[in-house]
């Protein structure tokens, strides 16, 4: 039997273990992508940890469907003819879940803690002179210079009580006050097996209507209910039986099973999918050379990516896919025709041997417990052998992989040459965060990432620019950058559907999920 007919099968069969209980309309009982080990946004850089927050506390400003910041927790702004200050001016009535009111006090050191560890609020904070609070309902920037993206960069910080907020970025909170729209119950929250959410009663929800993060937040459930099941087949078969409610990341193989299931529903939210890429060691031989990583560039089909990952699920994957997601305001055809051209074998090997490669070892990574990545580094060493490279596939879990990443050995030694891997689509949508195209590695000790000042100096030039034309230009030079130089390929977008009970509607269009505005019933 194939490995994707026995998982099928696994999905419908009756499995022995004990049954959640049956929830009633004011109950969601949620399937997380993984188990909630870290539950602090700052310190912990996991989507997990993401999700969590978004239940939990509130930003100032948030992004819509269109990525485009929105008021969240400030109810007006005002900016100087200058654009040197800026005065926000928080909504009436917000308050912690401890029942303390929210203060431009607390916002401060949450933007602080949030700089340590955001590269965006980091940028954010490097363009500032002072930030003060004149009242408790005030904010106040003073910035060096013009910053436009300063409601984009604030949408990466997560807003915490005052006393919470000066815990180190470097040490995880003890606390989990909030203002969110639901209340973390930490008695109820144990590691491997699940955490519950209550309705935060004292949350009032915008006017607006929701939209991704933005907008209105309204919570249709008194309680939310995590349930950590790692086994995606039992996962899959909890949601058949109506055990629980939603399943957020359902394993691929299953998923066509899961469309044919009564009372099952499967869709996809996420137009950002994610940005699938080869990364390349710039700093050892062979891919210092510029003229080898085109090479590769030349010879790379995405589709061939793309199927390795989704199978006959065309729906799932996406290619002709440049250095930002199509769905992001900054994706562009800028230079397109090397990856979209036809691909020709001969010619990538002509390239090979006029760079001056003289068969050195090429390690190229793969990580064993990631299935759709370790597809995607099959397809990788078959791809560089067919042009003659000399690969050396090495099949490592993912944290040692990560782990061998830092190393500044040769390959030979030790050391690595390329891997493959994937990206939240929200991570690599504009150039503040999108970190497969910095050009710093050497200063800031990122050996994944190589030194190109060029490409850092257009990266200044897009936080500087006045709108959003302009922002869009430079993208396009950007792209046009990183095509001829090849900091990495993309190999191409996927897409994640979730799985759901057929009672549930209202979801909103989000990377992960959003909670509010769903119902049941």
């Amino acid at each position: 039997m194939k490995r994707r007919t026995l998982l099928a099968a696994a999905a419908v069969a009756p499995l022995a273990r004990p049954a959640l209980a049956q929830g009633s309309n004011r109950v969601l009982r949620f399937v997380p992508q993984a188990d909630l080990a870290n539950p602090d946004p700052v310190w912990s850089t996991t989507v997990i940890a993401a999700e969590h927050a978004y239940l939990v506390w509130d930003k100032l400003y948030d992004l819509d469907e269109k990525l485009i910041p929105q008021k969240q927790m400030v109810g007006a702004d005002e900016v100087s003819a200058d654009g040197l200050t800026w005065k926000l001016m928080l909504r009436e009535g917000l308050k912690f879940t401890d029942g303390a009111p929210v203060r431009a006090q607390d916002c401060i050191p949450s933007i602080m803690r949030a700089a340590r560890r955001t590269p965006i609020v980091e940028s954010l904070m490097a363009a500032t002179n002072e930030l003060s609070a004149p009242d408790d309902r005030t904010l106040l920037f003073r910035l060096k210079k013009r910053y436009t993206l300063l409601p984009f960069s604030l949408s990466s910080a997560f807003i915490m009580p005052e006393r919470m907020a000066k815990t180190d970025a470097f040490t995880m909170i003890s606390e989990h006050v909030g203002s969110g729209p639901y209340k973390f119950v930490p008695a109820e929250w144990k590691a491997g097996a699940g955490a519950l959410y209550v309705r935060n009663e004292g949350y009032v929800p915008r006017a607006e209507p929701a939209s991704m993060w933005a907008g209105g937040k309204v919570a249709h459930f008194d309680r939310i209910e995590w349930h950590t099941i790692p086994d995606p087949s039992t996962a899959a078969a909890a949601l058949q039986r109506g055990e629980v409610d939603w399943v957020e990341t359902p394993l691929l193989d299953l998923v066509p099973s899961l469309r044919k299931s009564p009372g099952v529903k499967v869709a996809t939210f996420d137009t950002l999918g994610s940005w699938m890429m080869m990364a390349f060691n710039h700093y050892q031989a062979p891919f210092d050379n510029v003229k080898l990583r085109r090479a590769v560039l030349a010879a790379v089909n995405q589709t061939d990516f793309v199927d390795a990952v989704v199978g006959d699920q065309a729906d799932l994957g996406h290619t002709g896919v440049g250095y930002f997601p199509p769905a992001s305001p900054y994706s562009s055809t800028a230079a397109m025709p090397p990856l979209n051209g036809p691909r020709d074998l001969a010619a990538a090997r002509k390239m090979v041997a006029e760079s001056g490669y003289k068969g050195e070892p090429i390690v190229l990574m793969s990580p064993s417990d990631q299935p759709s990545i370790q597809q995607s580094a099959q397809i990788a060493n078959a791809l560089m052998k067919s042009i003659g490279l000399n690969v050396q596939y090495t099949s490592l879990d993912w944290a040692t992989m990560l782990q061998r990443r830092n190393s500044k050995e040769a390959p030979e030694k030790g050391g690595w040459s390329a891997y493959c891997t994937s990206w939240v689509g929200l991570s690599v949508a504009s150039p503040a965060t999108h970190l497969p195209l910095r050009g710093d590695g050497f200063k800031s000790n990122a050996w994944w990432r190589p030194m190109n000042e060029a490409m850092e100096h257009l990266r200044d030039a897009w936080f500087d620019a006045p709108d959003l034309a302009a922002q869009q230009k430079i993208c396009e030079d950007i792209q046009r950058m990183a095509f001829s130089e090849v900091p990495c390929i993309p190999l191409g977008l996927t897409f994640q559907p979730t799985a759901f009970r057929d009672t549930l509607s209202g979801f909103a269009r989000a990377p992960y999920p959003a909670f509010w505005g769903v119902k049941k019933g």
